[in-house]
């Protein structure tokens, strides 16, 4: 065999993890990665992903980052000639090689003897999770096969506990879960599992059916490729019968729902949906909208946020993964029908949780009925904006008190089979207006948050960021506006 062939059919700590999820995902990102599919969230995650373990290594200012320039060969010779002279570590991206595996480990420190060492796998979510341990089991065995003693093997993940009271002051921001003695089980069995995966990339395309695989513990960026020959199936599945209910009909060998009744079914809302989608005339009971609207007084506000959450705190005291407000859109509804439009947005990278506190109350009345849609998450955002922003806490605490959602209104009195068993704002704003997301450059809330992140990057161009800070009040102002077209839509007449 070749070194080039050796090269390009050599496993890594990665190229192990995708076959333990699937041998055809392995094959495809050797031989045939360019007919991957990554969605657009995926660089933001990656990114995400390595700023947490630059802050993980930054907690150990006396550390050596090994870097894979020229080659990983010089990164191998790197780590064997630290090691070799006794450096006292810690030591970044360590780089070994074993039984044809190469892998870099994320921290690698000197126990306090000085004799062994102890593995950090960096994490950024918020506890170890099961595929965790195979990453570590892999490192484990190349390592201890290149020779090195290990006394220690963890995954150090985000602790959740943390705040973080001094700006760039990160200790503490992780916890280790050790994890020696169950990935030395899954180790011993790794050269096994190694000669498979090669056995694997040296033949041709596994046949592999998709299934609940491609999804577990990762959505497969080959799901597209793999399932571009499968029949099409039914126009209207019964997998959109919501809450599971489909797979009862499932185990009956019933893939279409137009060959259910609704007169079959048990629930009203499953009835609801069968009829809808048989008939395709949708369901709309205005009575029973308007009757569960009637208490909602004037003014209305129609509210949405955008927010952000990180594992590494970006502001003084918050914590891993709190949800942080930087946007709203409030459509302020009069007794006339008068509606007026206000917002607000930060970009400027300072914490926006002080103004846009002060922005709520000056923009919605006191008394005023707030209208959310899954309104559970504006009122928590309120809620929380009042222990943050105390000066204004009194009057957020009652926003949230008068907070009622439009999504259960819609759920019981409203249905089209374009919805496909769906109520998000985003499913039934096409079925009862000309008006959807498509045309805009931000269309959900995950790009929002992409699009904040790159807006307040200190990088970002002035000309871009105006850009994005537009992006991001017309997609906010669509949400609000949907809510306002939806509930006109349920309470009209038949």
């Amino acid at each position: 065999m070749t070194s080039a062939t050796v090269r390009s059919h050599g496993l890594s700590k990665s190229r192990i993890t995708a076959f333990e999820q699937c041998p055809k995902r392995l094959w495809l990102g050797v031989h045939r990665p360019e007919v991957a599919e990554y969605d657009d969230g995926a660089k933001a995650r990656f990114d995400a992903g390595h700023f947490v373990g630059e802050v993980a290594c930054s907690l150990h200012p006396d550390g050596v980052m090994i870097e894979a320039e020229p080659d990983l060969s010089a990164a191998l010779a790197e780590t064997a000639r630290l090691i070799g002279e006794g450096h006292p570590g810690p030591l970044f991206e360590a780089t070994f090689q074993h039984g044809g595996v190469l892998i870099r480990a994320d921290i690698l420190e000197r126990t306090a003897e000085g004799c062994g060492w102890t593995l950090a796998e960096v994490k950024s979510s918020a506890r170890a999770k099961d595929y965790h341990l195979g990453d570590v089991a892999t490192q484990l065995w190349v390592m201890e096969g290149a020779g090195l003693r290990i006394d220690g093997a963890a995954v150090r993940h985000i602790d959740t506990g943390f705040v973080l009271e001094r700006e760039g002051d990160y200790a503490g921001l992780f916890a280790d879960d050790e994890l020696l003695g169950p990935a030395r089980k899954i180790a011993a069995a790794r050269p096994a599992l190694a000669a498979q995966a090669r056995a694997v990339l040296a033949g041709e395309e596994p046949a592999r059916e998709p299934g609940p695989h491609c999804a577990d513990p990762f959505a497969c960026e080959f799901t597209a490729y793999c399932t571009r020959g499968l029949p099409q199936g039914p126009e209207w599945p019964v997998t959109v019968l919501p809450n599971g209910a489909w797979k009862k009909w499932a185990r009956q060998g019933v893939t279409d729902l137009l060959d259910l009744d609704e007169t079959a079914m048990t629930k009203p809302r499953e009835a609801m949906i069968v009829a809808a989608t048989r008939t395709g005339i949708p369901f709309h009971d205005g009575d029973g909208a308007r009757a569960a609207m009637a208490e909602w007084s004037y003014p209305r506000a129609w509210l949405d946020f955008e927010t952000i959450s990180a594992a590494v705190p970006r502001w003084l005291g918050v914590r891993p993964y709190q949800q942080i407000p930087f946007q709203f859109s409030l459509h302020l509804e009069q007794s006339d029908g008068t509606i007026t439009h206000h917002e607000f947005l930060q970009c400027d990278g300072s914490d926006p949780r002080g103004p846009c506190a002060q922005a709520l109350v000056q923009a919605i009345p006191a008394g005023a009925t707030v209208i959310a849609y899954n309104a559970g998450f504006e009122r928590g955002v309120l809620r929380a904006l009042a222990g943050q922003a105390p000066v204004h806490g009194a009057e957020l605490l009652a926003m949230a008190e008068r907070t009622v959602d439009l999504l259960p209104v819609a759920r019981k009195h409203w249905y089209h089979r374009d919805q496909r068993g769906s109520w998000s704002i985003k499913a039934l704003l096409p079925t009862i207006a000309d008006l959807d997301y498509a045309s805009l450059e931000v269309k959900d809330g995950g790009m929002a948050q992409d699009s904040f992140l790159e807006a307040i990057d200190p990088a970002t161009t002035p000309e871009r960021r105006w850009a994005l800070e537009e992006a991001l009040k017309a997609y906010c102002m669509r949400d609000t506006w949907a809510m306002v077209l939806v509930a006109r839509r349920l309470a009209a007449a038949e």
